[in-house]
Parts: structure tokens; sequence; C-alpha cells
């Protein structure tokens, strides 16, 4: 099963983790998703704008051909074309302003998916990349090399060079293909004087079973010339197109030759909004495509707000001190343990709940304490937890900061004036206020698990999800999740790869068909700090649908620090396919040693991970990831373990996720984020548990990321 997925997940539970192993896409469609993000996030898009349209590959091009043309920094896109037999579905995102990545699935209308034998339509998946290696300039054109089906079967694959150039109202784009581009073979390969082997490029690469990186054919073979034009109309809705292709169509994969009356492509775009775009052209000379691509800018997404307002800086006193603290959870966003006052320092001790950057809670928090402290307190402290782990402290000047309260040039003497510490232990002092630990919530909401893309067609789960949580005390809490399923199609869901490892994973049929009712979480976790930069969490129960267990965690994380070191230890046992307490035979030992590391390249945090998985075969995976200003994280990850040719299709595991914040999506301010994981193949090797908590994720405030960046949200 190849699955995209949305996972609705509580702050604290891993983009990587959460539920990334099942099928589904959970709370939201794609389509619904995209709505939601655009009307905040562009008020320019890209639809009709030159050299920014995607080609019918994905990625921004011409049709058939790329360009050397990135998209904006932070944009997702998100396009669909048909040029008959093939229908594109394709995901892009443009990380950093040189890099482009995506993937896509090719649908071939006239030929079977020949493992399953029911005349469903083979399904190709691949990855593609472009880098650009030069910025243009009023002389010189920019200058892009990229591969195209690089991490697949590679039976589109290619690799080309492309350099595009803007005149006025016309964008230039001239490039050399090799591979699927290159099938033309206007030129010999420039490198059979190194190795005659690289005259030749092989028929099949990737891998005995598809999957890997085709680096055995990079830059093999013949070249082609491709190249096009578009012209910005006078209606400026309406862009022109005209390409020269690389390709011959007599190599096409599996044997699936076109006939081709002419080289030159002709086409047409048009925009409808100002991110969602209508394409149409004649290709071959004797076909038409058709296709749509809409634009996300994850950058810039954002809602406007319609939180409560601040309260006013000169408010008179509050009755009491449980007040305040009912104003600051209610108002500022912070569930209060303690209040207390060691001499002129009003100390706050607080989870955040509402609010995403911690500057905002404490200018709300400082209206509310300057009305009630006495004229003693000279400084208000924030002393933050997580799930009773004391991460940092803030602290305000009182003078200066009411100061900014009251008039916006004295904002910068008050941002020189604050500072923050990884101050863990907080003195006694006189207790104003102890808020209680132990509570219970609970929620019920609809979910939908949906996939597509794979060998079944589209499949989907319609559920009623209810989620509990009671807290023991500030370290501890019993967490579940029940879910009823009202309405499905997944009787359509077989499974057809055979597995040479152990079924850790591709038993997901069984547990999805089995119980239409399920438990799919049951646990209890608790935490502690061990030492200044240490942390540690442990837990057991029902971790996750497929796997119950007991394990730890243990964390070492300094403050402020680009490095954090992480091991965790797992005793699991396979559950039963009804999802209740009964548990199968297999059992095993699993758990990792992570690195996180912030590289300060691009905002891009690397995790590397070695250890044993859930099938006991050993290996690493890596994971590259980046946080816009907006909140949104994009990344990828893959996972290479010993289990060699037992892996079965595909040859490691990969995949891509979006990280979400509900804070972006809607009017009222939340900590809450949305998961978007992308895997192609559901597979047995390299699969890890899908533990709910990860401490990186829970002392994610030990690390102060944008906070003076975002210094004017202390007064929203």
């Amino acid at each position: 099963m190849k699955p995209t997925q949305l996972v609705f997940a509580p702050s604290g539970a891993s983009p990587q983790n959460r539920l990334r192993n099942l099928i589904g896409l959970k709370g939201l469609t794609p389509v619904a998703l995209a709505v939601l993000s655009a009307s905040p996030a562009m008020a320019d898009g890209l639809a009709g704008e030159l050299g920014a349209g995607q080609s019918d590959f994905g990625g921004v091009g011409i049709m058939q051909t790329p360009t050397a043309r990135m998209a904006p920094e932070g944009t997702m896109s998100v396009s669909w074309s048909r040029t008959q037999p093939y229908r594109r579905y394709n995901v892009f995102f443009q990380p950093t302003a040189w890099f482009e990545g995506g993937f896509r699935y090719v649908e071939v209308e006239n030929r079977e998916f020949t493992a399953a034998g029911d005349g469903r339509a083979n399904l190709d998946k691949g990855f593609d990349m472009k880098l650009r290696l030069l910025e243009e300039t009023r002389y010189w054109p920019q200058v892009a090399l990229g591969f195209r089906d690089v991490g697949g079967t590679t039976l589109f694959g290619a690799e080309y060079l492309a350099a595009s150039k803007r005149l006025g109202d016309v964008d230039l784009t001239l490039g050399l293909g090799w591979g699927y581009l290159g099938n033309y073979s206007d030129v010999s390969s420039p490198f059979g004087w190194i190795d005659s082997k690289l005259d030749e490029r092989p028929r099949r690469s990737g891998g005995s079973q598809g999957g890997e990186f085709a680096l055995d054919s990079l830059f093999r073979g013949p070249m082609a010339l491709f190249g096009g034009v578009e012209w910005q109309t006078p209606w400026d809705r309406l862009i022109l197109q005209a390409e020269l292709e690389g390709n011959n169509y007599a190599n096409e994969p599996q044997n699936n030759d076109q006939d081709r009356d002419s080289r030159v492509n002709l086409g047409a775009r048009l925009a409808v909004t100002d991110n969602f775009e209508l394409r149409t052209g004649w290709q071959r000379g004797n076909t038409a495509m058709a296709g749509v691509s809409y634009n996300i800018d994850l950058a810039g997404l954002r809602q406007v707000k319609n939180d409560p307002a601040p309260m006013p800086i000169d408010a008179p006193p509050r009755d009491s001190w449980s007040t305040v603290a009912g104003e600051l959870e209610s108002n500022a966003g912070m569930r209060v343990a303690r209040i207390s006052q060691d001499g002129s320092h009003l100390r706050v001790e607080a989870e955040p709940t509402t609010f995403r950057h911690l500057g905002q809670s404490e200018g709300r928090a400082g209206r509310i304490l300057h009305a009630q402290a006495d004229e003693g307190v000279d400084q208000f402290r924030y002393t933050w937890y997580s799930r009773g782990m004391p991460l940092r402290e803030d602290v305000h000047p009182r003078d200066s900061f009411v100061a900014a309260a009251r008039s916006e040039s004295a904002e910068e003497a008050h941002l020189h004036s604050l500072y923050a510490h990884a101050r863990l232990d907080v003195p006694d002092g006189e207790t104003l206020y102890r808020g209680r630990a132990s509570g219970f919530d609970w929620g019920v909401g609809p979910r939908l698990d949906q996939n597509f893309g794979g060998p079944d067609g589209y499949l989907f789960r319609l559920m009623a999800v209810a989620d509990a949580e009671y807290r023991t005390d500030a370290n501890g809490w019993f967490s579940g999740e029940l879910a009823w399923t009202v309405w499905d199609n997944l009787d359509d869901y077989e499974y057809i790869a055979d597995s040479q490892l152990p079924r850790v994973r591709t038993f997901i049929g069984d547990y999805l068909a089995e119980s239409s009712l399920g438990i799919e979480n049951l646990q209890y976790t608790r935490t502690a700090r061990l030492g200044d930069n240490w942390y540690a969490m442990g837990y057991g129960g029902l971790l996750e649908m497929m796997y119950a267990g007991a394990g730890g965690e243990l964390l070492y994380r300094p403050f402020n620090s680009p490095l954090a070191l992480g091991v965790d230890v797992n005793w699991v046992r396979q559950r039963d396919f009804e999802q209740r307490f009964d548990l199968r035979d297999y059992e095993t030992w699993t758990g990792h040693a992570t690195a996180y590391i912030d590289t300060g390249i691009e905002d891009i945090l690397a995790k590397v991970s070695l250890g044993r998985y859930l099938a006991r075969d050993f290996g690493g995976t890596l994971d590259l990831s980046r946080e816009f200003a907006s909140g949104v994280r994009i990344g990828a990850w893959g996972t290479w373990t010993d289990a060699g040719d037992d892996f079965g299709e595909g040859g490691f595991d990969k995949g891509l996720y979006l990280s979400m914040p509900f804070d972006a999506l809607f009017t009222r301010s939340s900590r809450d984020r949305a998961e978007l994981d992308w895997r192609p193949l559901t597979r047995d090797g390299g699969a890890a548990l899908n533990r709910r908590y990860e401490l990186f994720d829970l002392t994610e405030e030990r690390e102060m990321g944008r906070y003076w960046d975002d210094y004017h949200r202390t007064w929203n």
C-alpha cells in the first residue's frame, strides 16, 4: 500500500513517527487543505506568472521539458496532467531558493499492474530534484542541474543541464538532456572518452527491484537538445508556450512506444485564480494534453486572528491570584502551575497552551501581572515547562515592559533589556498561587484516512475518533485513542508483494479490515529531568495500532545548542488484528540512538538515527527538514538497513512529510499541528515504532528559535 496521510497531532508528536507507517490522510483532504491555506497565504500567486508554471512531470518547466527556473522559496505545487497514455500526479516543494524536489505517480493507461493481474493500470512512482547552479543576471542566464525519476524505477529517468533567460515578456530555455530527455540522440555521449561504458545507458536502473538511487546510469548515453519559449500575452492571465523535445518516443518504458509527428509541442497556461492554473497543449504533433496546477506559499502561510484582545496595561487589580491564573490561561495561553514572589521577582511557572510564540504569551501575561503585582516587583520571570519538565526562563524587566506596552517608541529599549536562560532550579519564594497538577481532558471528532497512488486505487476510511488524557501529576499522564470506522472501502485492499522479513507492517490490511472499532493507543507516560541538560521519559501500554509494549528515552539537550543526542529502547509485541487487548506471538526489542543537528544552513535540521528496527534489521535513518517562519516544516527521510535483497520492492524506505501549524490555518491561535506524510510503499524493512511522544518535540522550547525575530508578536 502506498500511503499519503494527514494526521492531526498534539504538540510533542513527531512529524516523522506519528502514524507514519500506516495508511491514511487524516483530518482534511489535500484539496480542502489547499483551499484553506491559499486564501490567507498568497495575495499575488504564481498562476499566470512567466517562467513559473509546472511541467507535465511536475516541477517548474514548460510541458515535457524542464527549465532552470525555481518557484519562490517555500512553495508547494500540486499538479495533474494527461497526455495519452500517461496520467501524472505530482507534488513538488521548494524548501530553499536553490533546491527543488518532489515526487510523482505516473499511471500508464495501456499497461496493467502485472503483479495484480486484474486489469488495473500500471503505476510508476519517482522522485525528482533540481539544483540551481547560477542565478540570472543582466548578461547571464539562470543555470540549473536536474535529475528526473532518480529514486524510483527510473523508467522515465533523465538528467539535464538547463539555462533560462528572460527578455521582456519572453522567457527562453535551452538545455541538454540524458536518458528520457536525450532519446533523440542529437549528440553522442560527451564522456565516452573516459570509459566506453558511458556511451550506452542501461535500459533499467534503480536496483533489481527499483527504488534505489540510479547512480549507475547518471549522465550515460547520448544527449539531446531541448528548449522552449514562454510568452506573456497582453492578457496577463494567459501565457503561450512552444518547446522542442529531447525525447523521440521510440524508446518508451515497458515497450510502450508512441507515434510522433513533430518534435515541437505547443501549449498554453491560463490563470483561473492567483494560485490555480489550467494547462493545455498539443504534443508529439498528434496528442492533446490537459492539466491543472495549484500553488501554496508555505513560507508565507498565515491567517488573520480572532483571538481575545490583550488586557489593558492599566487595568485594575483582580480579586485574587486565582483569578490572575485563570486570565493567564484564557488570555495569555499559559496553564499555570505556580505563581511565586522572591523579593522583587514575580515568577510564573507554566506550560504554553495557545500561542505558538512564547513572546506573545509573555506580552499578554505582563499586562495582567502588572495590574496585580505590588510596587516592589521589578521583574516578571516566566519559567516554561513541558509535561512537568522545566525548559528555560524568560525575564522581562517590569519598567521597560510597561513603557513599551504604552508606547511603541519604547519597544527597542525593552527588547534590549529582556533575556532568557536555562534556569531549572526555581527558588522557593512565597507561593501566591498553586494550580492543580492532575486533570482530565477529552475530545471527539471525525477523521478521514485515505490512500491514493497505490495499485488498489483510491482507498478511504471515515472514522469517529475519541481522544482522552488524564494527568496523574505534572510529570505523568494516561492517554488513549479509540477509533470507530463509519464508512470505508478497505475490502479493495490486497497485499501483493511478498515480504522476506517478519511482517511487522504489511499486515496493515488485516488491522484495518478486521474490526470497525479499535483502540489505537492506551498508554501511561512519565517524564523527568535528570540534570541540567538531561531529560528522560518512560511509557508502557498499547503504544500504537500494531504494537504494545514498554520503553524509555533519554535526551541530552543543552540550552539553545545546535546539537542534541537521544537514545530510546523499547520492548514490543505485535497486537491482535481486532485492536483490543490480545497479542500475537511476534515480539522484539527495538531502539535507536539519534543525533539532532541544527546545520545552520537555511534553517535545516538533520536527524541521524542508528539502531534496530521492528523486523530486527539494523540500520540508520537520515531525516532532513526545514521550518519556515510561518511554522510550516517540510522534510524528507530515508532508511537503509542490512535487510539487503530481503527488504523487497523499493530497496530502502523513504518518504516526505509536511507539518503545518493550525495557527496558520485558522482564526484562533493554537499550538497543535497537522501532519501530512507520504511514503511510496508500506514495507517491513526499516520500520520504526510509532511512538506517540518524543522528548525532542516535548522539549522544543529549549531552543530559542525565532524568539528575537518575532519580538513584534509580544504586543499582539
